[in-house]
């Protein structure tokens, strides 16, 4: 099962340019929601706003090799390994999440458009990638449902309470779940069941490509520019509008509080809040 191309033997019944429209109209779903997203929330207008903000703040410019460093330095940490997480449990999550969904959507696309039909044989390596990709989204996605969301975990929710900012993730778990048990009732030639599942698979991914404009799909292509502009604030001293961080060798900022029990306390409170799980619902 794993090593079939479940797309070569749906074209029998749907003709591979058909299949291909669809994944190029799902593409200008996400391109066109993203757009829309950008311009309902005014995002592109408040961050170029605010990156001409903090140019007239700055204390000293940063070079063009300073900014390459903090751009590699964002993809090696923001993007590529989800540094932002402090909850290791939530950043192997996510990582699980992004890692499988960029397998199953390239190796979707490389079969549906160079292995559309039995004739065309793909390579192993690419079912195994898309199935792989599929379990790995699983994987990720319902070890955060069941047991990371803050809702859940924290505020007591149960797991089946919905609202509008799960429509991404019901979404991409339902298409990856549909996918697999279709992939899986193909392979076993299960007639009326493999079609149910084709057809759920359809639907799942027709709504998660579809509602970008009130789903957190496009919080990805934000992501990283915003963590680059957060880098960048810092090294040019601007720091967002921020004050500098309080250093409590210096008698100006020790003597900022108004609390005379504070001036004395050390920067460092300890864990605090994250000494343990907040499960006192």
């Amino acid at each position: 099962m794993i090593t079939t191309n479940p797309f070569s033997e749906l074209s029998e019944f749907i003709a591979p340019l058909t299949m291909q429209i669809y994944v190029i109209l799902m593409v200008l779903m996400v391109v066109g929601g993203t757009i829309l997203d950008t311009v309902h929330k005014k995002s592109a207008k408040y961050f170029f706003e605010n990156s001409k903000k903090a140019q007239k703040n700055a204390k000293h410019s940063v070079s063009s090799g300073e900014k390459a460093s903090l751009a590699l330095k964002t993809v090696a940490n923001e993007v590529l390994t989800s540094g932002e997480f402090s909850n290791v449990q939530r950043r192997i999550s996510h990582l699980f999440i992004m890692y499988g969904f960029i397998f199953f959507v390239v190796a979707t696309a490389i079969l549906i458009f160079a292995y559309p039909t039995p004739a065309t044989p793909a390579p192993t390596a690419l079912p195994l990638l898309w199935h792989l990709g599929a379990l790995m989204v699983c994987f990720g996605g319902y070890w955060f449902w069941f047991f990371i969301r803050v809702d859940v975990s924290a505020e007591g929710y149960p797991w089946y309470r919905l609202s509008r900012a799960d429509l991404f993730i019901v979404s991409l778990l339902a298409t990856t779940t549909f996918a697999l048990i279709w992939s899986a009732l193909q392979a076993a030639s299960v007639a009326g069941w493999e079609t149910l599942f084709f057809v759920l698979f359809i639907t799942a991914s027709t709504v998660l490509f579809s509602t970008v404009l009130w789903s957190k799909f496009a919080h990805m292509f934000f992501k990283p520019a915003a963590a680059f502009q957060k880098r960048v604030t810092k090294a040019d001293g601007s720091r967002e509008n921020l004050p500098e961080l309080a250093d409590r060798n210096n008698p100006a900022d020790r003597d900022r509080h108004s609390m005379e029990l504070l001036k004395d306390a050390p920067m460092d409170m300890g864990l605090g809040i994250k000494r343990e799980a907040p499960r006192h619902y």
